[in-house]
């Protein structure tokens, strides 16, 4: 088992900048602003031999008893619990605050090991730095600079006294396990999706567009499958992103999508389905992810709404037809059920293998059916196809004349290649291959001496038979 340490601290001491130095990575949202991280965010870290876990949690306030960062404090209290050891981050340019002993008094009584940071000390003298932050009564401070790497050795080496490297590696990430993006506009119920999912309040859920503000990448298993979820901050349209945090956000949530194999579209059934959904799906789409459906928020809906739902839906999202759509109560949890079946299956289809010789018969009939058009004196000849990748599946025809095919005729072709494997949740990309001639680069033989004898009687039986031109 890893040891696990948590960083804890008030908000804007540089407790993600810290996460990002121990994991060697940039998975946390870092910038100048309070109370940018809001959930428990995980990483994996090493330090010579050993490896650990590394949990980044938001600014923890306890003295705040309303709001968001009552949930924010819920969250920073559950990582301490699950840690073994805990590392406090304090600020040195701005001193010891009371907000730092009302921390300490909160560490104290959970008996874990701690080791106090004070951070943010680059160009100052660390002695004088730290003097103050003894009071805290948590052993001797550490200085450091999270953004510039000194002390990190210093302190992680303390904070892991007594803990042994593991004689085996960590394995690398396995791709057979599903990744899986929730992903939706704000305040769709994307997060209670998650902690429905996973049957605890892994994420902050409230009332209030925004609460996720970075993309959160979550193990768990369920009957007896091992899944990742990636919780997503919502996306709004570019001209409605104002805040450069929120723009972060919108960065890192495209980036969970490229990451993931499956997307769950989330949606409210209690709103419009609005341009921005659309935009969103087209998106996924352009990003060839397979993809799944799920209509939030559909209990308590009367009939006529439910039906106005259902109408909007094939108008705004027809080019989504081949996807599985679930409309569900991500608060009740009435149809979570079939959620991960359907994500089961659209990732079966996303890494599908598919056989050449059936290919080239779907090939074959498909253009026997209907020939794609000709483009004046040529008509495109399709000759066979085998599959070039997975995640989406990639059918590549081989042919002449490709240059001429339109794009209607390539969708026609992938619908018929879909509908043909059952790719039931996926897209499927077409690519046309202009096929070699192997005559192109072969240079005409010189003539010998008896076939230029045999071209000039030729000429000259052709002149006497026509005449002199």
């Amino acid at each position: 088992m890893l040891p696990t340490v948590v960083i804890v601290g008030r908000p804007n001491v540089g407790k993600s900048t810290l996460f990002n130095r121990l994991t060697k990575s940039r998975a946390a949202l870092v910038a100048d602003l309070p109370g940018l991280t809001r959930d428990r965010h995980y990483g994996r870290a090493r330090f010579g031999e050993l490896q650990y876990l590394v949990i980044d949690t938001g600014g923890f306030e306890p003295v705040i008893r309303e709001g968001i960062q009552v949930e924010m404090a819920r969250q920073t209290l559950q990582a301490m619990d699950e840690a073994d050891r805990i590392i406090f981050l304090t600020d040195g340019r701005a001193g010891l605050t009371p907000g730092d002993r009302s921390i300490a008094e909160e560490l104290r009584r959970r008996a874990k090991q701690v080791t106090v940071a004070v951070n943010k000390v680059e160009g100052m003298p660390g002695d004088q730095v730290t003097a103050e932050f003894y009071e805290l009564g948590l052993g001797t401070p550490i200085p450091i600079s999270s953004a510039h790497g000194e002390g990190i050795s210093t302190l992680v080496e303390q904070a892991l006294s007594g803990f042994a490297p593991e004689q085996e590696a960590a394995p690398p990430r396995d791709d057979t396990i599903p990744r899986i993006a929730i992903v939706g506009r704000p305040n769709v119920g994307k997060s209670t999706l998650v902690n429905q999912l996973l049957g605890e309040e892994r994420m902050i859920a409230f009332d209030q567009p925004g609460t996720t503000r970075d993309s959160i990448y979550v193990d768990f298993e369920k009957g007896g499958k091992r899944y990742t979820l990636i919780d997503t901050a919502g996306l709004r349209r570019r001209g409605k992103v104002f805040e450069a945090v929120e723009k972060f956000s919108v960065i890192k949530t495209m980036q969970a999508v490229e990451d993931a194999n499956v997307v769950v579209l989330t949606l409210d059934a209690q709103q419009d389905i609005s341009d921005q959904d659309a935009h969103i799906a087209g998106y996924i789409l352009n990003a060839g992810r397979a993809v799944v459906v799920a209509v939030n928020k559909w209990d308590g809906l009367e009939t006529y709404r439910r039906d106005t739902v259902k109408s909007e839906l094939v108008r705004r999202l027809g080019f989504l037809d081949f996807a599985n759509y679930l409309f569900i109560s991500a608060l009740n949890g009435s149809g979570v059920k079939g959620l991960l079946p359907a994500v089961d299956a659209a990732y079966a289809a996303a890494m599908a293998k598919l056989s050449t010789p059936k290919l080239t018969r779907i090939l074959q009939a498909a253009v026997t059916q209907h020939q794609p058009p000709k483009a004046g004196p040529f008509r495109p000849k399709l000759r066979y196809a085998h599959q070039g990748g997975h995640n989406p599946p990639i059918v590549v025809v081989h042919g002449s004349a490709i240059a001429h095919i339109p794009e209607s005729y390539r969708r026609y072709l992938e619908n018929t290649f879909r509908n043909a494997f059952e790719l039931k949740g996926t897209p499927l990309r077409g690519e046309f291959r202009q096929g070699h001639n192997p005559f192109a680069d072969r240079k005409p033989k010189p003539l010998t001496e008896s076939e230029q004898n045999q071209l000039r009687r030729a000429r000259r039986r052709g002149r006497k038979l026509f005449g002199k031109q």
